[in-house]
Protein backbone atom coordinates (compact mmCIF):
# COMPACT_ATOMS: atom_id res chain seq x y z
CA UNK A 1 0.00 0.00 0.00
CA UNK A 2 1.32 3.48 -1.20
CA UNK A 3 2.44 5.64 1.98
CA UNK A 4 1.58 8.61 0.43
CA UNK A 5 -2.20 9.00 1.27
CA UNK A 6 -4.65 10.27 -1.20
CA UNK A 7 -7.87 11.59 0.13
CA UNK A 8 -11.13 11.60 -1.68
CA UNK A 9 -12.35 15.11 -3.40
CA UNK A 10 -14.84 16.48 -1.72
CA UNK A 11 -18.36 15.00 -2.50
CA UNK A 12 -21.87 16.11 -2.40
CA UNK A 13 -23.87 14.43 0.61
CA UNK A 14 -26.94 14.99 0.76
CA UNK A 15 -29.01 14.07 4.11
CA UNK A 16 -32.55 13.77 5.33
CA UNK A 17 -34.69 14.54 8.14
CA UNK A 18 -38.63 14.16 8.96
CA UNK A 19 -41.07 12.23 10.05
CA UNK A 20 -41.64 10.40 6.48
CA UNK A 21 -37.37 10.17 6.18
CA UNK A 22 -37.87 8.41 9.95
CA UNK A 23 -39.98 5.80 8.83
CA UNK A 24 -37.48 5.19 5.71
CA UNK A 25 -35.32 4.29 8.13
CA UNK A 26 -36.72 2.62 10.65
CA UNK A 27 -37.48 -0.11 7.70
CA UNK A 28 -34.16 -0.14 6.38
CA UNK A 29 -32.76 -0.68 10.11
CA UNK A 30 -35.73 -3.49 10.44
CA UNK A 31 -34.24 -5.05 7.36
CA UNK A 32 -30.46 -4.68 8.40
CA UNK A 33 -31.50 -6.62 12.02
CA UNK A 34 -33.71 -9.14 10.17
CA UNK A 35 -31.11 -9.68 7.68
CA UNK A 36 -28.71 -10.14 10.14
CA UNK A 37 -30.82 -12.52 12.39
CA UNK A 38 -31.69 -14.79 9.60
CA UNK A 39 -28.50 -14.40 7.77
CA UNK A 40 -24.92 -14.26 9.62
CA UNK A 41 -23.07 -16.96 10.32
CA UNK A 42 -21.46 -16.79 14.08
CA UNK A 43 -17.70 -17.62 13.46
CA UNK A 44 -16.19 -18.82 16.71
CA UNK A 45 -12.68 -17.74 16.63
CA UNK A 46 -10.76 -19.92 19.40
CA UNK A 47 -7.50 -18.23 19.19
CA UNK A 48 -5.00 -16.27 21.24
CA UNK A 49 -5.22 -12.52 22.12
CA UNK A 50 -2.74 -11.87 19.61
CA UNK A 51 -4.81 -13.23 16.48
CA UNK A 52 -7.77 -12.21 17.55
CA UNK A 53 -6.60 -8.70 17.82
CA UNK A 54 -5.37 -8.69 13.88
CA UNK A 55 -8.50 -10.41 12.81
CA UNK A 56 -9.95 -7.43 14.59
CA UNK A 57 -8.24 -4.25 12.99
CA UNK A 58 -8.78 -6.35 9.71
CA UNK A 59 -12.19 -6.29 10.00
CA UNK A 60 -12.30 -2.98 11.53
CA UNK A 61 -10.09 -0.66 9.50
CA UNK A 62 -10.78 -2.77 6.14
CA UNK A 63 -10.47 -0.31 3.15
CA UNK A 64 -13.84 -1.43 1.72
CA UNK A 65 -15.44 0.17 4.76
CA UNK A 66 -17.50 3.65 4.58
CA UNK A 67 -17.71 4.70 8.12
CA UNK A 68 -15.53 3.58 11.14
CA UNK A 69 -18.50 1.39 12.91
CA UNK A 70 -18.59 -1.36 15.64
CA UNK A 71 -19.92 -4.16 13.79
CA UNK A 72 -22.61 -6.32 12.70
CA UNK A 73 -25.77 -5.68 12.26
CA UNK A 74 -24.45 -1.90 13.61
CA UNK A 75 -22.42 -1.30 10.48
CA UNK A 76 -25.38 -0.45 8.74
CA UNK A 77 -25.84 2.56 10.73
CA UNK A 78 -23.43 5.31 11.48
CA UNK A 79 -23.47 6.79 14.96
CA UNK A 80 -21.30 10.03 15.79
CA UNK A 81 -21.40 9.57 19.50
CA UNK A 82 -19.58 6.50 19.29
CA UNK A 83 -16.34 8.37 18.37
CA UNK A 84 -16.43 10.20 21.86
CA UNK A 85 -17.24 7.21 23.80
CA UNK A 86 -15.98 4.15 21.95
CA UNK A 87 -13.36 5.20 19.67
CA UNK A 88 -10.88 7.47 21.21
CA UNK A 89 -7.45 5.51 20.25
CA UNK A 90 -7.87 4.40 16.93
CA UNK A 91 -4.97 6.08 16.42
CA UNK A 92 -2.92 5.29 18.76
CA UNK A 93 0.67 4.29 17.60
CA UNK A 94 1.14 1.37 20.28
CA UNK A 95 -2.18 0.04 18.92
CA UNK A 96 -1.16 0.12 15.30
CA UNK A 97 0.24 -3.18 14.03
CA UNK A 98 2.30 -1.66 10.45
CA UNK A 99 2.47 0.63 8.50
CA UNK A 100 -0.63 -0.41 6.03
CA UNK A 101 -3.24 -0.82 9.09
CA UNK A 102 -1.99 2.92 10.08
CA UNK A 103 -2.72 4.18 6.29
CA UNK A 104 -6.22 2.14 6.63
CA UNK A 105 -6.72 4.05 10.06
CA UNK A 106 -6.02 7.30 9.19
CA UNK A 107 -8.13 7.02 5.41
CA UNK A 108 -11.25 5.64 7.33
CA UNK A 109 -11.36 8.26 10.12
CA UNK A 110 -10.84 10.86 7.98
CA UNK A 111 -13.75 9.91 5.93
CA UNK A 112 -16.07 9.67 8.55
CA UNK A 113 -15.24 12.60 10.34
CA UNK A 114 -15.68 14.31 7.01
CA UNK A 115 -19.09 12.67 7.06
CA UNK A 116 -20.28 14.02 9.96
CA UNK A 117 -18.70 17.86 9.42
CA UNK A 118 -21.59 17.42 6.33
CA UNK A 119 -24.60 16.20 8.61
CA UNK A 120 -23.77 19.52 11.03
CA UNK A 121 -23.26 21.83 7.81
CA UNK A 122 -27.03 20.56 6.80
CA UNK A 123 -28.18 21.02 10.53
CA UNK A 124 -28.71 17.18 11.06
CA UNK A 125 -27.37 16.83 14.39
CA UNK A 126 -28.18 13.60 15.08
CA UNK A 127 -27.76 10.07 17.10
CA UNK A 128 -27.93 8.33 13.87
CA UNK A 129 -26.77 8.39 10.53
CA UNK A 130 -29.02 5.62 8.13
CA UNK A 131 -26.90 4.95 4.90
CA UNK A 132 -29.83 5.28 2.07
CA UNK A 133 -28.20 4.90 -1.27
CA UNK A 134 -25.05 6.51 -3.04
CA UNK A 135 -23.94 9.39 -0.56
CA UNK A 136 -27.39 9.55 0.64
CA UNK A 137 -28.25 9.91 4.23
CA UNK A 138 -31.13 9.59 6.51
CA UNK A 139 -31.00 11.67 10.02
CA UNK A 140 -32.75 10.06 12.86
CA UNK A 141 -33.16 10.05 16.83
CA UNK A 142 -34.94 7.25 18.52
CA UNK A 143 -35.66 8.76 21.61
CA UNK A 144 -34.83 12.20 21.87
CA UNK A 145 -32.10 14.95 20.49
CA UNK A 146 -28.75 13.98 21.55
CA UNK A 147 -26.80 15.57 24.00
CA UNK A 148 -23.31 13.53 22.75
CA UNK A 149 -22.98 13.81 19.52
CA UNK A 150 -21.58 17.01 18.73
CA UNK A 151 -19.25 15.63 21.30
CA UNK A 152 -18.61 12.61 19.48
CA UNK A 153 -17.53 14.37 16.16
CA UNK A 154 -14.74 17.03 17.89
CA UNK A 155 -13.61 13.72 19.48
CA UNK A 156 -13.49 12.24 16.16
CA UNK A 157 -11.92 15.36 14.99
CA UNK A 158 -9.48 16.34 17.67
CA UNK A 159 -8.26 12.68 17.26
CA UNK A 160 -6.98 13.26 13.77
CA UNK A 161 -5.61 16.59 14.24
CA UNK A 162 -3.54 15.36 17.39
CA UNK A 163 -2.51 11.73 15.32
CA UNK A 164 0.87 13.90 14.79
CA UNK A 165 1.78 14.57 18.46
CA UNK A 166 2.30 10.94 19.78
CA UNK A 167 5.53 9.68 19.19
CA UNK A 168 5.68 7.78 15.80
CA UNK A 169 7.11 6.19 12.70
CA UNK A 170 4.20 6.05 10.34
CA UNK A 171 3.68 8.98 7.62
CA UNK A 172 0.28 8.33 7.75
CA UNK A 173 -0.06 10.16 11.06
CA UNK A 174 1.43 13.23 9.86
CA UNK A 175 -0.84 13.08 6.81
CA UNK A 176 -3.91 12.33 8.56
CA UNK A 177 -3.23 15.72 10.91
CA UNK A 178 -2.84 17.71 8.01
CA UNK A 179 -6.08 16.38 7.10
CA UNK A 180 -7.70 17.04 10.04
CA UNK A 181 -6.28 20.83 10.63
CA UNK A 182 -8.01 21.33 6.95
CA UNK A 183 -11.00 20.01 7.94
CA UNK A 184 -11.31 22.18 10.91
CA UNK A 185 -10.43 25.65 8.91
CA UNK A 186 -13.13 24.17 6.50
CA UNK A 187 -16.03 23.16 9.06
CA UNK A 188 -15.41 25.80 12.18
CA UNK A 189 -18.26 27.95 11.56
CA UNK A 190 -20.74 25.00 11.09
CA UNK A 191 -19.81 23.32 14.84
CA UNK A 192 -20.03 26.94 16.40
CA UNK A 193 -22.94 27.62 15.05
CA UNK A 194 -24.05 24.04 16.58
CA UNK A 195 -22.52 24.11 19.97
CA UNK A 196 -24.02 27.94 20.38
CA UNK A 197 -26.99 26.12 19.42
CA UNK A 198 -26.46 23.42 22.33
CA UNK A 199 -25.77 26.17 25.11
CA UNK A 200 -28.90 28.31 23.98
CA UNK A 201 -31.07 24.94 24.60
CA UNK A 202 -29.68 24.73 28.32
CA UNK A 203 -32.49 25.44 30.85
CA UNK A 204 -32.33 26.38 34.59
CA UNK A 205 -33.07 23.72 37.23
CA UNK A 206 -33.41 24.18 40.69
CA UNK A 207 -33.77 21.51 43.50
CA UNK A 208 -33.36 21.68 47.13
CA UNK A 209 -31.93 25.21 46.94
CA UNK A 210 -29.30 23.83 43.86
CA UNK A 211 -29.74 25.35 40.97
CA UNK A 212 -27.70 24.54 37.64
CA UNK A 213 -28.15 24.67 33.66
CA UNK A 214 -29.50 21.29 32.20
CA UNK A 215 -29.89 20.04 28.77
CA UNK A 216 -32.81 17.75 29.60
CA UNK A 217 -35.58 19.86 31.77
CA UNK A 218 -38.55 19.05 30.13
CA UNK A 219 -37.73 16.13 27.43
CA UNK A 220 -35.12 13.63 27.68
CA UNK A 221 -31.67 14.15 25.57
CA UNK A 222 -30.01 10.81 24.38
CA UNK A 223 -26.68 9.83 25.71
CA UNK A 224 -24.87 6.27 25.15
CA UNK A 225 -27.30 3.76 27.74
CA UNK A 226 -30.30 6.22 26.97
CA UNK A 227 -32.99 3.75 26.47
CA UNK A 228 -34.77 4.45 29.58
CA UNK A 229 -35.45 7.63 27.92
CA UNK A 230 -35.09 9.46 31.31
CA UNK A 231 -35.10 13.27 31.88
CA UNK A 232 -32.47 15.19 34.17
CA UNK A 233 -29.47 12.35 33.84
CA UNK A 234 -26.09 12.98 34.76
CA UNK A 235 -24.06 11.65 31.72
CA UNK A 236 -26.38 13.74 29.65
CA UNK A 237 -25.32 16.84 31.06
CA UNK A 238 -21.80 15.83 31.43
CA UNK A 239 -21.73 15.13 27.81
CA UNK A 240 -22.60 18.42 27.20
CA UNK A 241 -20.16 19.98 29.32
CA UNK A 242 -17.46 17.80 27.99
CA UNK A 243 -18.68 19.22 23.89
CA UNK A 244 -18.16 22.53 25.32
CA UNK A 245 -14.74 22.31 26.88
CA UNK A 246 -14.09 20.32 23.46
CA UNK A 247 -14.82 22.89 21.23
CA UNK A 248 -12.82 25.69 23.43
CA UNK A 249 -9.92 23.53 23.08
CA UNK A 250 -9.74 23.18 19.47
CA UNK A 251 -10.42 26.60 19.01
CA UNK A 252 -13.95 26.31 17.20
CA UNK A 253 -15.58 28.47 19.77
CA UNK A 254 -14.37 31.74 22.45
CA UNK A 255 -14.61 30.35 25.90
CA UNK A 256 -15.67 34.39 26.50
CA UNK A 257 -18.40 33.88 23.86
CA UNK A 258 -19.61 30.53 25.37
CA UNK A 259 -19.84 31.57 28.97
CA UNK A 260 -21.63 34.71 28.11
CA UNK A 261 -24.25 32.51 26.49
CA UNK A 262 -24.40 29.95 29.32
CA UNK A 263 -24.92 33.43 32.00
CA UNK A 264 -21.44 31.99 33.78
CA UNK A 265 -18.42 30.60 33.77
CA UNK A 266 -17.86 27.35 32.63
CA UNK A 267 -16.00 25.95 35.46
CA UNK A 268 -18.85 27.57 37.55
CA UNK A 269 -21.44 25.58 35.15
CA UNK A 270 -19.73 22.40 36.04
CA UNK A 271 -19.81 23.30 39.46
CA UNK A 272 -23.17 23.56 39.81
CA UNK A 273 -23.54 19.85 38.04
CA UNK A 274 -21.51 18.33 40.46
CA UNK A 275 -23.57 20.15 43.32
CA UNK A 276 -26.93 19.34 41.91
CA UNK A 277 -25.93 15.20 40.76
CA UNK A 278 -23.24 14.70 44.23
CA UNK A 279 -25.62 16.41 46.57
CA UNK A 280 -25.79 12.90 48.63
CA UNK A 281 -22.08 12.43 48.92
CA UNK A 282 -22.09 10.34 45.22
CA UNK A 283 -22.91 11.06 42.14
CA UNK A 284 -26.63 10.02 41.30
CA UNK A 285 -27.33 8.88 38.18
CA UNK A 286 -30.45 10.66 37.70
CA UNK A 287 -32.59 13.96 39.85
CA UNK A 288 -35.49 11.61 40.05
CA UNK A 289 -33.76 8.66 42.05
CA UNK A 290 -32.98 11.08 44.78
CA UNK A 291 -35.35 8.71 47.24
CA UNK A 292 -33.82 5.33 46.54
CA UNK A 293 -30.77 3.50 48.55
CA UNK A 294 -27.48 4.41 47.12
CA UNK A 295 -26.78 1.60 44.76
CA UNK A 296 -29.99 2.16 43.10
CA UNK A 297 -29.79 5.47 42.19
CA UNK A 298 -26.23 5.59 40.57
CA UNK A 299 -24.94 3.53 37.21
CA UNK A 300 -21.57 2.62 35.32
CA UNK A 301 -21.65 5.17 32.79
CA UNK A 302 -21.16 8.31 35.53
CA UNK A 303 -17.35 7.59 34.50
CA UNK A 304 -18.05 9.52 30.91
CA UNK A 305 -15.62 9.42 28.34
CA UNK A 306 -12.51 9.32 27.87
CA UNK A 307 -11.18 13.17 28.18
CA UNK A 308 -14.23 14.39 28.99
CA UNK A 309 -16.14 15.76 32.54
CA UNK A 310 -13.77 14.89 34.91
CA UNK A 311 -10.87 16.47 36.27
CA UNK A 312 -9.25 14.10 38.68
CA UNK A 313 -6.79 16.45 39.64
CA UNK A 314 -9.73 18.35 41.88
CA UNK A 315 -9.90 17.23 45.33
CA UNK A 316 -13.67 17.53 45.38
CA UNK A 317 -14.40 15.81 42.52
CA UNK A 318 -11.86 12.98 43.66
CA UNK A 319 -13.90 12.84 46.64
CA UNK A 320 -17.23 12.06 44.60
CA UNK A 321 -15.51 9.98 42.45
CA UNK A 322 -14.10 7.70 45.11
CA UNK A 323 -17.64 7.60 46.78
CA UNK A 324 -19.84 6.53 44.04
CA UNK A 325 -16.39 4.09 42.88
CA UNK A 326 -16.75 2.77 46.37
CA UNK A 327 -20.71 2.02 46.22
CA UNK A 328 -20.56 -0.18 43.00
CA UNK A 329 -17.50 -1.85 44.06
CA UNK A 330 -19.05 -3.04 47.30
CA UNK A 331 -22.56 -3.90 45.69
CA UNK A 332 -22.56 -7.40 44.45
CA UNK A 333 -25.47 -6.86 41.92
CA UNK A 334 -22.93 -4.94 40.03
CA UNK A 335 -20.95 -7.79 38.91
CA UNK A 336 -21.05 -10.49 36.69
CA UNK A 337 -20.56 -13.23 39.32
CA UNK A 338 -17.17 -14.42 40.25
CA UNK A 339 -15.40 -11.72 37.84
CA UNK A 340 -14.67 -7.83 37.86
CA UNK A 341 -17.18 -7.30 35.29
CA UNK A 342 -19.37 -4.08 35.78
CA UNK A 343 -23.25 -4.14 34.52
CA UNK A 344 -24.28 -0.75 33.94
CA UNK A 345 -27.08 -0.66 36.82
CA UNK A 346 -28.07 -2.83 39.22
CA UNK A 347 -31.42 -3.31 38.01
CA UNK A 348 -33.40 -2.36 34.77
CA UNK A 349 -37.01 -1.14 35.57
CA UNK A 350 -38.33 -0.02 32.15
CA UNK A 351 -36.84 -2.70 30.04
CA UNK A 352 -39.48 -2.95 27.42
CA UNK A 353 -40.98 -5.92 25.12
CA UNK A 354 -38.65 -4.19 22.26
CA UNK A 355 -35.37 -4.57 23.99
CA UNK A 356 -36.91 -8.33 24.41
CA UNK A 357 -37.34 -9.12 20.94
CA UNK A 358 -34.89 -6.62 19.04
CA UNK A 359 -32.75 -4.24 20.92
CA UNK A 360 -30.57 -4.48 23.84
CA UNK A 361 -31.54 -3.16 26.92
CA UNK A 362 -28.13 -0.77 27.38
CA UNK A 363 -28.86 0.98 30.43
CA UNK A 364 -29.45 -2.43 33.30
CA UNK A 365 -28.45 -5.31 33.91
CA UNK A 366 -25.94 -5.86 31.14
CA UNK A 367 -22.35 -5.13 31.08
CA UNK A 368 -20.51 -2.90 28.30
CA UNK A 369 -16.35 -4.26 28.40
CA UNK A 370 -16.10 -0.27 26.96
CA UNK A 371 -17.57 0.85 29.97
CA UNK A 372 -15.65 -1.45 31.83
CA UNK A 373 -12.26 -0.14 30.43
CA UNK A 374 -13.27 3.63 30.79
CA UNK A 375 -14.22 2.54 34.61
CA UNK A 376 -10.85 1.15 34.68
CA UNK A 377 -8.87 4.46 33.29
CA UNK A 378 -10.85 6.73 35.62
CA UNK A 379 -9.49 4.53 38.33
CA UNK A 380 -5.88 5.30 37.07
CA UNK A 381 -6.46 8.41 36.91
CA UNK A 382 -7.61 8.65 40.28
CA UNK A 383 -4.61 7.33 41.79
CA UNK A 384 -2.42 9.06 39.45
CA UNK A 385 -3.81 12.56 40.63
CA UNK A 386 -4.51 11.47 44.69
CA UNK A 387 -0.23 9.98 44.64
CA UNK A 388 -1.76 6.72 45.98
CA UNK A 389 -2.29 3.17 44.58
CA UNK A 390 -6.56 2.52 45.86
CA UNK A 391 -7.55 1.31 43.08
CA UNK A 392 -4.98 -0.11 40.52
CA UNK A 393 -5.21 -3.80 41.45
CA UNK A 394 -9.00 -2.98 40.79
CA UNK A 395 -8.03 -1.88 37.40
CA UNK A 396 -6.50 -4.62 36.34
CA UNK A 397 -8.55 -6.73 37.63
CA UNK A 398 -11.27 -5.23 35.63
CA UNK A 399 -8.97 -5.24 32.34
CA UNK A 400 -7.79 -8.89 32.92
CA UNK A 401 -11.33 -10.12 32.84
CA UNK A 402 -12.18 -8.20 29.55
CA UNK A 403 -9.53 -10.17 27.87
CA UNK A 404 -10.58 -13.44 29.33
CA UNK A 405 -13.64 -12.68 27.63
CA UNK A 406 -12.32 -11.56 24.50
CA UNK A 407 -10.55 -15.27 24.28
CA UNK A 408 -13.46 -17.29 25.81
CA UNK A 409 -15.66 -15.52 22.87
CA UNK A 410 -13.28 -15.26 20.42
CA UNK A 411 -14.19 -11.40 20.22
CA UNK A 412 -13.76 -8.17 21.97
CA UNK A 413 -17.88 -8.47 22.91
CA UNK A 414 -19.93 -5.31 22.79
CA UNK A 415 -22.35 -6.48 25.08
CA UNK A 416 -21.69 -9.17 27.74
CA UNK A 417 -25.16 -10.53 29.77
CA UNK A 418 -25.30 -10.57 33.59
CA UNK A 419 -24.25 -13.88 33.29
CA UNK A 420 -21.55 -13.03 31.38
CA UNK A 421 -22.71 -14.89 27.93
CA UNK A 422 -22.84 -13.18 24.85
CA UNK A 423 -25.65 -11.07 24.88
CA UNK A 424 -28.61 -12.10 22.80
CA UNK A 425 -32.14 -11.37 22.07
CA UNK A 426 -34.68 -12.62 19.67
CA UNK A 427 -33.34 -10.39 16.75
CA UNK A 428 -30.01 -9.68 18.15
CA UNK A 429 -27.11 -11.62 17.68
CA UNK A 430 -24.57 -9.57 19.05
CA UNK A 431 -21.44 -7.99 17.93
CA UNK A 432 -18.07 -8.16 17.97
CA UNK A 433 -16.86 -4.77 18.67
CA UNK A 434 -13.41 -4.85 16.37
CA UNK A 435 -13.25 -1.16 16.41
CA UNK A 436 -13.32 -0.69 20.66
CA UNK A 437 -10.09 -3.33 20.57
CA UNK A 438 -7.32 -0.47 20.36
CA UNK A 439 -9.16 1.34 23.31
CA UNK A 440 -8.91 -1.26 25.64
CA UNK A 441 -5.15 -1.70 24.72
CA UNK A 442 -4.20 1.52 25.18
CA UNK A 443 -6.18 1.46 28.81
CA UNK A 444 -3.82 -1.73 29.48
CA UNK A 445 -1.00 -0.64 28.62
CA UNK A 446 -1.29 2.03 30.88
CA UNK A 447 -2.73 -0.38 33.89
CA UNK A 448 0.45 -2.71 33.60
CA UNK A 449 2.94 -0.43 32.05
CA UNK A 450 3.84 -3.38 29.57
CA UNK A 451 1.88 -3.71 25.94
CA UNK A 452 -0.51 -6.47 26.03
CA UNK A 453 0.37 -7.80 22.32
CA UNK A 454 3.85 -9.43 21.67
CA UNK A 455 4.24 -7.48 18.44
CA UNK A 456 3.94 -4.21 20.00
Amino acid sequence: MNSDISFPSHREYRFYQGQFASLVANGIQAVNFLGDRFLRKAHRLSLGIDELYRHAVDSAFSPQEAFLVTGAPHATAYYPRDFAWFYPDVLDPETIMDSDDAIRRVRLLEKSVRLMLEAVRSNVVTTTIIPAGRDRYIGINYFSLPSDTLLGILAGLEQIISADQRTSSYLAMSQGAHAGRLLLAEYRGDLKKAILQLAEALEPFEDGGVTALLCDVTAPRSAATDTRAERRRFVTNACVYATFLRGIKLGVIDRVELEAVLGRELSQYKKELLRLFGRPGYIRHALHAGSEPPVFSIALDFVNVHQGFWDLSDEAERALFAATTDLILAEPRFRIPGTSHFLVSVDNPLNKLIHKIAAPAYQGRSSWPTFNVEFADRMLEYDEHSGTHRYRSCAQDILRDIRTATETHGGYQELLSENGQKYRTWAYQGAVAHSWFPRFLSVWRRAFGTPLLSGN
